[in-house]
């Protein structure tokens, strides 16, 4: 018989960033697709050693998205998921969220043979991700005028 997937105990903190610019339509958001799964999520990763986590957020844009910019100082929010292990089990994840005004998009960068990328309005975007935290912090974004 085989054993169940069991569920680790401790929380994982990470960063992520919420790549934004003001296009045609209004607010619209940068979102890549999971490795894996495919899925629609935003640039995301683990906190680094010797970076602010806003730092951190805004390495994971770059090696993920192909984008640059200014971060907030303070995260917008948090969100929480299950980040599948090799192991069979999920690792419960808890994601501070960085606002990163896109300024330079680039048309090559390390992650770009791996993932999809694709502007989105506001709330495409929302609609687009899984988790119903991360939808909620997307829908409610006001970047400061």
């Amino acid at each position: 018989m085989i054993a169940p997937a069991r569920t680790e105990t401790s929380e994982n903190r990470q960063v992520a960033a919420l790549p934004w610019r003001r296009g045609e339509a209004g607010l619209e958001v940068m979102m890549i697709t999971s490795r894996e799964t495919r899925r629609w999520v935003i640039p995301k990763g683990g906190r680094m050693i010797g970076k602010t986590d806003p730092q951190a957020a805004a390495q994971e844009a770059y090696e993920e998205a192909g984008v640059q910019g200014e971060t907030l100082d303070a995260p917008i929010g948090h969100f929480r998921y299950g980040k599948r292990l090799k192991t069979g089990g999920v690792q419960a994840c808890v994601v501070a969220v960085y606002p990163l005004e896109v300024l330079i998009q680039l048309g090559a960068w390390p992650e770009d043979l791996q993932r999809e990328r694709r502007w989105m309005p506001q709330a495409e975007a929302a609609g687009a991700v899984h988790e119903a935290d991360l939808a909620e912090l997307i829908r409610g974004f006001k970047p400061a005028t």
